[in-house]
């Protein structure tokens, strides 16, 4: 019992998650009576599951407002903050650009639209997608509180920055509120804890209903799409971040991925980029070493902007439905998908499918029938979960690169294994 209990986050949460599967599996299989499905899948599971990630949405604008308050002001020269977010919005643009790129590359080489004869098609109503000129506009809040209530990350942000910046010119007044602002922020870190405590009963819960309702029709029917989808989202994660972190900070790649798995599974369960923000936030300063200076502005910026795992699928599923209807698109309509897919990604939510909404524009855009989505429709659930995790490893890879590039970064505790253990078990922190 004591050894479960001095288990770090990222081992219990990768046994909730294989338990889950395993379960969820079972009942899918074997298939579920009226009164399993109203109890458990529908019931007991859905509610725990649900809850979990309500609670982790609850910490998200607290937690990056305070946080990033507490960045902004502690900025000894405000110019930085400048510097930082053009680093990061830079590289986030690149990172998301070589995704979707390499989703058409691996989309017109393997053709997983030639052949596929789906089931089981729906209709879906999908939303139509925010112009960029509007996105603009509304970074800007003209009611913060409302922002704040409809957790719209990017006008938080903005209003979050200018009162940072109005706390480190305001003198003694400024001192006074950014020293409220750092007890607060200790709390919430407290607040986070105790939600970490609850992690592996949620992830279970949620890993279990995924794969209790999960149709193996739909999954066999488009196959080689999402073998495909997956490999792709793979190699970004695995060969094109550490590439990056290599070539631009000097860093091992196996020491971050290491220390940022328990944030991988966690985004991997949830599918929702925003509701891991408080998992992403710590790993990265308490395993990964950076600061709070940092990472309190890139992480939640990159959760709103920073949507390469979603341009991958994006950029595999325009092939795979142009394909499918026998189009043939020119290679105008292909760099049309590439700029379609990278501003669209901007001001985007980081909820579960949000992918969907941003393909349909990116379909529209080059002459495409949208009702084609119907066909990746009843496998995008595990897709997104996949994906979601890649999106978070790209936020944390930035911010670590930026971090690095402004002397940021302690690369004692990046080095170390066991920096930041005390976050991952639940223990006090010393």
């Amino acid at each position: 019992m004591a050894r479960i209990k001095n288990m770090n986050l990222s081992s219990k949460i990768f046994i909730s998650m294989l338990l889950g599967g395993i379960t969820g599996g079972l009942l899918n299989f074997l298939g579920t009576p009226e009164w399993s499905q109203i109890w458990l899948i529908d019931g007991a599971f859905r509610v725990v599951g649900q809850v979990f990630i309500s609670l982790l949405k609850m910490l998200v604008v607290p937690l990056v407002f305070v946080s990033l308050i507490c960045g902004v002001s502690s900025l000894a020269d405000p110019k930085m903050l400048g510097r930082v977010g053009g680093k990061a919005i830079v590289l986030y643009l690149i990172t998301t650009g070589i995704a979707v790129t390499l989703a058409l590359t691996a989309a017109v080489v393997f053709q997983p639209g030639i052949g596929v004869n789906p089931v089981n098609l729906v209709e879906k109503e999908i939303a139509e997608v925010t112009p960029f000129t509007q996105v603009l506009i509304d970074m800007v809040p003209n009611n913060p509180v409302a922002a704040m209530a409809d957790a719209k990350m990017l006008p938080i942000i903005v209003f979050a920055v200018l009162l940072g910046l109005s706390i480190t010119l305001s003198g003694e007044p400024g001192k006074r509120i950014s020293s409220w602002f750092q007890d607060f922020n200790t709390v919430i870190m407290r607040l986070v804890a105790i939600v970490m405590n609850v992690a592996p009963y949620g992830v279970f819960a949620l890993i279990t209903n995924m794969a209790a309702t999960s149709n193996g029709g739909d999954f066999m029917a488009v196959g080689k799409y999402i073998v495909l989808v997956i490999a792709v989202l793979l190699f970004h994660a695995l060969v094109v971040y550490p590439s990056l972190l290599v070539f631009l900070a000097r860093l091992n790649p196996r020491m971050f991925l290491y220390k940022m798995r328990a944030a991988m599974m966690f985004a991997f369960s949830t599918a929702s980029s925003n509701a891991t923000i408080p998992v992403t936030l710590e790993s990265v300063e308490k395993r990964v070493g950076v600061s709070n200076k940092i990472a309190s502005f890139t992480v939640p910026l990159g959760a709103t902007i920073n949507m390469d795992g979603t341009a991958i699928m994006q950029g595999i599923a325009t092939g795979f439905i142009a394909q499918f209807y026998g189009i043939d698109l020119s290679i105008a309509q292909y760099l049309m998908v590439v700029i379609m897919v990278i501003m669209a990604s901007i001001g985007t939510a980081g909820v579960p499918s949000v992918g969907l909404v941003l393909l349909a524009g990116v379909l529209a855009q080059v002459g495409l029938p949208e009702e084609g989505i119907a066909l990746i429709l009843g496998v995008d659930r595990l897709l997104d979960m996949i994906r979601t995790a890649v999106n978070i490893t790209g936020d944390a890879t930035v911010t670590t690169i930026v971090a690095k590039s402004e002397g940021e970064l302690d690369e004692a505790v990046f080095r170390d294994p066991l920096a930041g253990r005390a976050f991952e078990t639940g223990h006090k922190k010393a």
